[in-house]
């Protein structure tokens, strides 16, 4: 095995980015569907469900990040500045992808929350947006950015 230059072995650079998006996809799950079933359940159009889903994404995405290196001793302020520095540009990607499916499917929005139309539409958009992200990661973890600055409070 030969090692990257940010001491990263490169044949687990693969494991390593789908391990960051599966992080990623938990996050921006939990966000997506809570703003999509709110953004429904309340009769709202698609641009207000759509930015409420992405805020709750990186809400629950940045929050998740958060615990371990909350454990490990750091302050919030800097604990904030390692989510940030983490996972923007992964979450940024997931939500460009996921809610472009879900608005570019005919009726997925206004298919209100008993219709396997706007939950198969939901969960495709998450899986495409995985496999689009997983890349993005491995780009960045390769160069010791996105979730590689999170290895040291991982224990």
């Amino acid at each position: 095995m030969s090692t990257h230059p940010h001491g990263h072995l490169t044949e687990s650079l693969w494991r390593q980015a789908i391990s960051a998006t599966l992080h990623c996809l938990t996050g921006c799950a939990i966000g997506e569907v809570l703003g999509m079933v709110i953004g429904s359940a309340l009769g709202w159009g698609s641009v207000a469900t759509v930015v409420l889903s992405v805020a709750l994404a990186f809400v629950f995405g940045y929050s998740l990040t958060m615990r371990p290196v909350l454990r490990a001793g750091l302050p919030l302020a800097a604990a904030l500045g390692v989510a940030f520095a983490s996972d923007t540009v992964s979450i940024s990607v997931m939500e460009v992808v996921d809610n472009a499916f879900v608005v570019a499917v005919p009726g997925a929005m206004e298919a209100g929350l008993a219709s396997g139309l706007f939950w198969g539409t939901l969960a495709a958009s998450l899986a495409i947006a995985f496999v689009v992200t997983v890349p993005v990661n491995r780009w960045l973890i390769a160069r010791g950015r996105g979730h590689a600055v999170m290895h040291d409070y991982h224990h």
